[in-house]
Order: structure tokens, then sequence, then C-alpha cells
């Protein structure tokens, strides 16, 4: 039963961590044409990523020629959470 109980938990969080890495891509893609930033979507996607953004950017400078290579850091730490979990996953 425990067992069970772990393998839902972990699969309802690798679909939040999927999820937000949807997040971000849409973040990063909107932040190539310059939206609206009073468009409360737009509000909503910053004040998602931004904290993800800047815990990175404290620890790794991410801005190389204008370019910001926070998300990219961020997926690639997400996707790499999510391996783990589906090996933890199988283990049971």
């Amino acid at each position: 039963m425990i067992v069970d109980i772990f393998q839902g938990v972990s699969g309802i969080l690798i679909s939040l961590i999927n999820v937000y890495i949807w997040v971000i891509i849409i973040a990063a893609l909107l932040s190539f044409v310059n939206p609206d930033p009073y468009n409360p979507i737009v509000q909503f996607l910053y004040r998602v990523t931004e904290p993800a953004y800047a815990l990175v950017r404290k620890f790794i400078p991410t801005n190389f020629n204008g370019l910001d290579f926070a998300p990219l850091i961020i997926i690639i730490a997400l996707q790499v959470l999510i391996v783990i979990f589906s090996s933890a996953l199988r283990a049971f």
C-alpha cells in the first residue's frame, strides 16, 4: 500500500514538473517577442518563473551576449529530477 502511495505521489510530481517545464518554455519564447507587460497571462508567467531564474542567476552567470540561459539550466535540472523520480518509480 505504501508503494502505491509513493508511486502515485511521484507520478503527480513528475506531471507537475512537466507542466512547469512548459511554463518556462512559454515564458522564454514570450521574452523574444516583447509582450505587453500588463497582460495578466504574461504577469502570471513572469511571477511563476522569476523566482527560479533569480535562484539560478545567484549562483551562475547566465547572461551571455544578450541571451539568458537561466531557462535552459532550469529545464535541464528539472529533466534530471524527472529521470531520478522515474527510476525511483521503477525500483518499486
